[in-house]
């Protein structure tokens, strides 16, 4: 493979919406080159791919910042670091601010306020959010942006000092070189079998591209992660994955089973156990079970239309085809299991100024943790707050001297890698009888849904179950130097599904550690299905040499 050299100061691995807006926001307050790095393109990649239709996280009149640290902390039972949210709570609105300055339309009433939903949410129209993004991005003279490029690990010689990856469309090995690293990659998807299998498996509740990568990439390097077993879990509009919160708090929705009983007082209103309650109405016989939406007027349908086609167009086009939601209540259901630091504490573990135990690296949006419901805002938040502590880290120590022998090691190992994967078809003959990535990745989604607490087992799991997923993850991450690899498209999917075989044994070691049930399905031990003092502790590993430490951490209170 030819081989590119890239330097800039600042490498941004992800152009998604914490990567983005780090480079803007850095970009406009220094005068570093920056390096955004994006395996698809930029306009229309990552969370916000499809648009958004509400900002979940802005501190209304009447309320501080603080209330919004008590809100996520209460949601995820304490297990937050308080400092990290409480920097990107008193940031909430700034980011707000500025991305309606850029073109974001938020909707007033006639006053000139927001309209709110609840104390914490706006009302946006956001079908166009990233490309706002990606036009500001652009703008940017300091930013290059290099587009289906996929980096698979990180460049390290006890700092980190760049990345490798490969051209998907014009097959080169790239090596990045950069004084800072920010990695903005999100989490993990795709690592359970989703509900929708087969051909409609992209239809499922987080983007399907995020794989894990940032969160890989960081644990070969050594770096320490948090909180990966408090997985999320999503309650979702069945068939269509849709969200359940526009009908909940838009439309007043309550949930309701098949004997028209109000359930959810019964389990508690917290993100998980709301799906709980669901969950239990269905196994003891009560399922199926609904957002009661039968009866509300047509101005309110209306918007519900609206509503659903800024960011999840197949419900209103369900509705279309089949009864509108003042008709026929909304039938709910979980989604699989994810590993994302935008919704619950799981990622990296990182200072206040986001940088990551390894020095150089920085982490922020989906793939770092600790800070929970950061949502879109968040991820803007703590984009703003990686951008200050790489300025910060590279005007400090960013011109130390680079072991130039380790990185051109590590540079022709990497190559090496792509360029054997890529030989298999030559070696071994394009018609030999090897497994496809896609055969592999249905093996690992089967054994991490029955064993490790997926939709099979209404996320349930056992000490014994997850010994037999950690076996059984082990194998088929062993296969796959036996993968059929036909382009570079095949070359993709080997290492996303890299990618995953790794978050996935990270998070059954974080699952058999915590030996309680904290959250309902989200983390349910079925050894241990109460909540213990013991555990009211950060869950923390590290890996060295292949093998995976578990370390607890006390808990980070302001």
């Amino acid at each position: 493979m030819e081989k590119k050299i890239i330097e800039s100061d600042v490498l941004i691995i992800g152009g998604g919406t914490a990567g983005c807006y780090a480079a803007i926001r850095l970009s406009e307050s220094s005068e570093y080159s920056i390096a955004v790095v994006e395996k698809a393109a930029v306009k229309r990649s990552g969370c916000l791919a499809a648009g958004v239709n509400a900002l979940n996280a802005y501190i209304t009149d009447g309320h501080q910042p603080m209330d919004y640290v008590k809100y996520a902390a209460g949601d995820a039972d304490g297990i937050v670091r308080e400092d990290l949210l409480l920097d990107i709570s008193e940031r909430l609105n700034e980011v707000t601010h500025d991305m309606e300055r850029r073109g974001l339309t938020i909707l007033k009433d006639k006053d000139g306020k927001y309209v709110s939903r609840g104390w914490r949410n706006l009302k946006i129209n956001g079908e166009n959010i990233k490309p706002i993004l990606e036009n500001e991005l652009r703008k940017q003279k300091k930013v290059k942006v290099f587009e289906h490029i996929n980096i698979t690990d990180l460049s390290c010689d006890g700092k980190v000092r760049g990345a490798y990856g490969f051209g998907i469309n014009d097959e080169k090995f790239y090596e990045f070189r950069a004084k800072a690293v920010l990695m903005a990659t999100g989490g993990a998807a795709g690592l359970y079998r989703p509900n929708n299998p087969e051909g409609a498996a992209h239809q499922m509740w987080y983007s399907p591209f995020n794989t894990g990568a940032g969160l890989r990439m960081g644990i070969l390097t050594g770096a320490e992660m948090t909180t990966f077993e408090m997985r999320f879990i999503a309650l979702r509009c069945k068939d269509t994955i849709a969200p359940t919160g526009t009908l909940a708090q838009g439309a007043g929705a309550k949930q309701v089973n098949s004997l028209g009983e109000i359930y959810e007082d019964r389990y508690g209103l917290s993100t998980s156990q709301r799906l709980w309650g669901t969950v239990k109405e269905n196994s003891e016989g009560r399922g199926p079970c609904y957002l009661k939406t039968t009866g509300i007027d047509e101005e309110k349908e209306n918007e519900l239309y609206k509503a659903y086609l800024n960011m999840a167009p197949m419900q209103t086009l369900k509705w279309a085809a089949t009864e509108g939601p003042s008709l026929k209540d909304v039938e709910i259901e979980g989604t699989e299991p994810y590993v994302t630091g935008g919704h619950t504490a799981s990622g990296f573990w990182v200072e206040r100024n986001r940088m990551t135990t390894v020095k150089g690296l920085f982490a922020a949006g989906d793939v770092a943790g600790g800070a929970p419901q950061k949502y879109v805002t968040g991820a803007f938040a703590e984009g703003v707050i990686a951008a200050e502590g790489i300025k910060e880290y590279i005007d400090s120590e960013g011109d130390t001297a680079v072991d130039e022998r380790k990185l051109t090691e590590q540079a022709e190992k990497i190559r090496k890698e792509y360029e054997t994967a890529l030989g298999r078809k030559e070696a071994l003959g394009k018609n030999t009888a090897f497994y496809s990535v896609r055969e592999l990745e249905r093996t690992m989604q089967k054994i991490m849904d029955e064993y490790a607490g997926g939709i099979k087992t209404d996320y349930r799991y056992t000490g014994h179950g997850l010994e037999i997923a950690d076996e059984r993850i082990r194998s088929v991450t062993g296969l796959l130097e036996y993968a059929r690899i036909d382009d570079m498209h095949d070359l993709l999917e080997l290492y996303e599904l890299r990618d995953r075989l790794m978050v996935s044994r990270v998070l059954i070691a974080h699952l058999k550690a915590r030996e309680e049930t904290r959250w309902h399905c989200f983390q349910e031990n079925a050894d241990h299905p109460k909540k213990s003092d013991e555990y009211e502790c950060y869950i923390n590993s590290v890996m060295k040499d292949g093998k995976i430490t578990i370390t607890k951490r006390n808990l980070v209170k302001v």
